[in-house]
């Protein structure tokens, strides 16, 4: 069996002497695992890096089999990002949610979002688009919140709070006598023209890491990933 397609790296691992086992979301084909041979040379090193964006040909026996794969670079984009905190932790991140998807399962939504946001990491726009990936990666397992429509009232306006119950947007005016309960709503996640400060994506963040931790990492007795934190406390200066 082959096929090729195009994958980010999101996972390195060494085997035997000088082989590895490279996973990667592919454009075509989910989340998949291949060895490749020869990973310990400099120019493969340089390459299978999490992040980088790979030309991929992948050759096995039978569909189930590990199989082998062959890189091509792309867009090796680690090595830009190293020298800078926080777009090293965001890349560290989006890995780590990148792996939630199933292996072997298309997900051609969250790979194009994927690059789009890898992307945005060398831009002042990382923060705001990272909080969207976050949206993205609820939905995407299973867990999508419904920001368009008051829950209490239908409105399509005034809707700055989400309900931690349900997942729902919910109006000024509807949440004013429980403010204190609900989670914030910042406009820019509702609207991709807008622009995020800092302020704004850790209000989108508080909100969206509620339900990550309560319905995707807590369920598989893992915390919120460490290159969150690290990515959050440039937001906030520490």
């Amino acid at each position: 069996m082959e096929w090729r397609d195009e994958g980010i790296v999101i996972g390195v691992r060494r085997h035997g002497e000088g082989s590895a086992v490279l996973e990667a979301l592919t454009r075509e084909h989910g989340r998949h695992l291949g060895l490749v041979r020869g990973a310990n040379s400099p120019k493969l090193r340089a390459s299978l890096q999490s992040g980088n964006t790979l030309g991929l040909v992948w050759r096995a026996r039978l569909e189930d089999h590990l199989g082998l794969y062959q890189t091509e670079p792309l867009n090796l984009r680690a090595g830009r990002l190293m020298g800078e905190a926080r777009a090293l932790a965001g890349l560290g991140y989006i890995s780590a949610l990148l792996r939630l998807a199933p292996e072997r399962d298309p997900h051609l939504v969250l790979f194009e979002a994927a690059e789009k946001t890898l992307a945005a990491l060398e831009t002042p726009a990382a923060a705001g688009e990272l909080a969207r990936f976050e949206l993205l990666a609820l939905s995407e397992s299973g867990f999508p919140l419904d920001l368009e429509t008051c829950a209490a009232t239908g409105a399509r306006e005034n809707l700055i709070y989400v309900s931690p119950r349900s997942g729902r947007a919910v109006s000024l005016e509807a949440g004013a006598p429980w403010r204190d309960r609900l989670l914030p709503l910042p406009a820019f996640l509702r609207d991709d023209a807008l622009r995020a400060s800092d302020a704004e994506a850790l209000a989108a963040f508080e909100m969206t890491g509620y339900f990550l931790l309560r319905d995707v990492f807590a369920p598989r007795g893992l915390p919120l990933p460490d290159p969150r934190r690290a990515f959050l406390a440039t937001l906030k200066g520490g």
